[in-house]
């Protein structure tokens, strides 16, 4: 896939934009759900305050839910800030890079009557290598599963491989329901504003660095330099 001529990185920073757009429900549920168990929290120990009836171990009890939430919230919104490429980071492995992003637009795809699949390959291994520049990696693998969502005609299923020792794999498998009528879950898929089409992910990898091909139904992630 090559990128239309004068292409250049305001392209890459509208489908960053569009990606991120993409994953804020996720987002805002994870870091919304312990806001309201630190809510509930709170509100039981001003009850028993209140009422002057503390049980010292109810109280330490609720304290380290609060406290356990907390810091769950505050991963979340460390996890928001490290979205920015500028922001320096430890890297991340080839497996956990599949676990975020799986779990950041299955959701969302289920929606859209297509399903997620990761190989049993991509399982976390002892010492397997981080890979540098994590928020560029994740803003590529969302870019790669999200043209194929919005390019494969009647797609059902996305699987996520690994391809060599540097790479990823992602096969879009027609919808079996395809064709079936007009209750197939493929027809009701509602359609992309801003779809990911093949000059915009050309476009994100040539201003990320990195080289993504695409055969047919099957396109492949190197996480090397272009």
């Amino acid at each position: 896939m090559k990128a239309s001529p004068g292409a250049g990185s305001w392209i890459a920073a509208g489908v960053r934009h569009e990606l991120l757009t993409r994953a804020l429900p996720t987002l805002r549920h994870d870091m919304a759900a312990p806001v309201s168990v630190i809510r509930m929290g709170l509100l039981m120990l001003k009850r028993q305050v209140a009422a002057s009836e503390l049980d010292p171990v109810a109280c330490a009890q609720r304290v380290e839910l609060i406290d356990s939430q907390v810091g769950e919230l505050t991963a979340g919104i460390r996890l928001l800030r490290h979205w920015e490429l500028a922001t320096e980071d430890s890297g991340i492995t080839r497996s956990g890079l599949v676990a975020t992003c799986v779990a950041l637009m299955r959701a969302a795809f289920d929606l859209q009557g297509v399903a997620l699949e990761v190989d049993a390959a991509l399982v976390p291994v002892e010492d397997e290598p981080h890979w540098p520049r994590a928020a560029a990696l994740r803003y590529m693998l969302l870019g790669a599963m999200g043209h194929l969502h919005d390019s494969v005609d009647a797609v059902g299923t996305i699987v996520i491989a690994p391809h060599g020792d540097n790479a990823l794999q992602l096969t879009a498998l027609p919808d079996p329901a395809a064709g079936a009528g007009p209750d197939s879950a493929h027809v009701h898929r509602a359609p992309r504003a801003l779809a990911i089409d093949a000059i915009a992910l050309q476009s994100l990898a040539d201003d990320l660095g990195y080289e993504v091909t695409r055969d047919g139904d099957v396109l492949r992630l190197a996480f090397g330099a272009a």
